[in-house]
């Protein structure tokens, strides 16, 4: 996990969800790199918790949220609240599926 200075922007549409100069990369395996992101640079007000859950056996429970508004995204931001050690780091941290929103990196 390297931490970035990279200014990150996500998007939906015209509608700004977050924007944060102090992600964390994460790189696992052959899998494209995710951007973790500090919560304090997530508009909180734009996502609700759902009850959605899974297992990562590297990185422990993620939680989910939905991004709502128009269009309504769900389950499209996940959390690792108390993460393994190894990535002790995200914890404080949400990623998106960038399938489902626009992440751009400067």
């Amino acid at each position: 996990m390297t931490p970035s200075t990279d200014r990150v922007v996500v998007r939906v549409g015209d509608r700004v969800i977050a924007d944060t100069s102090k992600s964390l990369v994460l790189q696992e395996s052959t899998y494209p790199a995710v951007r973790y992101i500090p919560l304090d640079d997530v508009d909180r007000t734009q996502l609700r918790r759902t009850e959605t859950s899974t297992h990562c056996p590297y990185k422990g429970d993620a939680a989910y949220y939905t991004i709502t508004g128009e269009p309504e995204l769900t389950d499209s931001v996940w959390v690792y609240e108390q993460p393994y050690e190894a990535v002790r780091a995200i914890a404080g941290h949400v990623a998106f599926y960038p399938d489902r929103v626009s992440i751009a990196v400067d």
